[in-house]
């Protein structure tokens, strides 16, 4: 198959046709005028001007702030940059499976789409600013181009897209991109093929090196950010944390500490049908003559999914993104195979029984979704008014909060944050002190907490399910 019939395949409409219902969805469902959360804050606020940079931690990458640029450094408007990363999320769905025609037939790539589009991870994260779609997204591109390259060593449009796939993997999350990419590696020194193996590096290298640099520029070199993010991580090593993603699958967009009670089978049923189902799908391209592509897509789907089960000790299901978009190929695959004839006519009673399962499975979605929606709603909008709050009682730009939750609402009222302890350390108390003989300082904290030391005599307020103690006016007598 040559690279150019591989590439202009007929069947475009169907997966244009859920990638367009993909970014309707996420509008209707998800809505544009949510606000933004605490990682989306973080790197917003990188390109963004309503506020000053929050503190970068070590795991994070710079590809969430490239992405958000276009919109976010000139715009403040959160509706406008949902809109804008709706719109560029189902575009990215679209281009991403449409890599992969030729590779399976074009209903089982339109049924793969929408498997992914519909669970409710996906549509939440749609237009949220997060790299973790972003690196589904670039695993999809870059393990169908490798499996194109692999069979047709003069498809340079194939070997562009292992490039482009695996830097924008590695410019979301380094980390990931290196585990997604750890069988397409292995497969491919295995065989010898030097040429894709060394595209497929440069890809990684392209994506991680700003990440690289960035190490030994603020963090102390490569050795000291990566130990310091695994620190932030929880210390990864072995942690069975595939009861902490269960317990996630509820709608908890982080599961920290994990130790809830575990949610109705309902909710994660379809959580265990995954690996069944993705079994069948091998079954099925054994049985049609593409083993090796399922096999290296099953592959990459284990390691991407990997350390988030088996590493950490903690849970949040949009870790798992990137392996749920390349499992929904076999999936696709095995309920298409079970749903219809060799003549691809429907098979009455089991495409009955799929399409009922199908239905429930929605359902649970769409109430998961919309439990979440509402719950990260009015979270948002608690910090929203707490940021009214403070602008009325004098914090305003300049200004500094620091506490419980002073990033996302330090970002709302338009102050700097800062934390002397803790994952997003980056002050002292002697700086905060000198600050607060400056310009309006808060300290803020949860209701009955007990108060840092250097803000026990500041005056306190209760803002929406926050406390925040104000430092003296400057120049009204502030600490000393």
């Amino acid at each position: 198959m040559s690279g150019r019939s591989s590439w202009q395949a007929p069947g475009r409409g169907q997966l244009a046709a859920v990638a367009g219902a993909f970014t309707l969805a996420q509008l209707l469902l998800v809505g544009p005028s949510i606000g933004l959360g605490w990682d989306e804050v973080v790197y917003v606020s990188q390109v963004g001007g309503d506020a000053p940079a929050a503190f970068f931690s070590a795991p994070r990458a710079r590809g969430v702030p490239l992405l958000v640029w276009p919109v976010a450094s000139w715009s403040s408007s959160t509706p406008l940059l949902r809109v804008y990363l709706a719109v560029l999320s189902g575009l990215g769905l679209y281009l991403a499976l449409r890599a992969w025609r030729g590779l399976f037939p074009p209903r089982v790539l339109a049924g793969a789409a929408a498997l992914f589009a519909t669970l409710w991870v996906t549509l939440f994260y749609g237009p949220q600013a997060m790299p973790n779609l972003w690196v589904a997204f670039g695993a999809l591109v870059c393990v169908a181009c490798f499996l194109r390259a692999r069979v047709d060593r003069f498809d340079r449009r194939a070997l562009w897209g292992v490039l482009a796939g695996a830097a924008l993997m590695a410019w979301m999350r380094p980390t990931d991109a290196v585990w997604v990419a750890l069988p397409l590696l292995v497969l491919a020194v295995a065989v010898r093929h030097w040429r894709l193996a060394g595209v497929l590096a440069a890809g990684l290298v392209a994506g991680g090196l700003q990440w690289v640099v960035e190490a030994f520029v603020s963090y102390g070199g490569l050795r000291e950010r990566l130990n310091q993010a695994s620190r932030i991580q929880g210390d990864l090593g072995w942690n069975f944390a595939v009861d902490d993603q269960l317990r996630s699958l509820v709608g908890n967009a982080l599961c920290r500490p994990c130790d809830g009670e575990m949610p109705t089978p309902v909710v994660y049923a379809w959580w265990f049908m995954l690996p069944l189902l993705a079994v069948c799908g091998l079954a099925v391209a054994v049985l049609a003559g593409r083993t090796t592509r399922t096999l290296v897509t099953l592959a990459c789907a284990a390691t991407a999914a990997f350390p988030y089960l088996f590493m950490i000790g903690y849970a949040a299901p949009r870790f798992l993104l990137p392996a749920y978009a390349l499992l929904s190929i076999p999936v696709a695959d095995a309920l298409l195979h079970l749903a219809t004839r060799p003549n691809g006519r429907w098979r009455p009673v089991p495409a009955a029984v799929i399409a009922l399962g199908l239905a429930g499975h929605l359902a649970v979605q769409y109430v998961v979704l919309d439990r979440t929606v509402d719950r990260t709603t009015a979270g948002r909008e608690a910090w929203s008014r707490s940021a009214a709050a403070l602008h009325r009682l004098g914090v305003r730009p300049p200004c500094l909060l620091t506490g419980h939750e002073a990033i996302p609402v330090g970002y709302y009222t338009g102050c700097d944050s800062g934390a002397v302890s803790g994952h997003n350390a980056n002050t002292t108390k002697a700086d905060i002190l000198r600050t607060a003989r400056r310009i309006p300082v808060g300290a803020l904290s949860d209701p009955g907490a007990t108060p840092p030391r250097y803000a026990r005599d500041w005056e306190l307020h209760r803002l929406d399910g926050l406390e925040v103690r104000v430092a003296p006016a400057p120049g009204a007598g502030g600490p000393q």
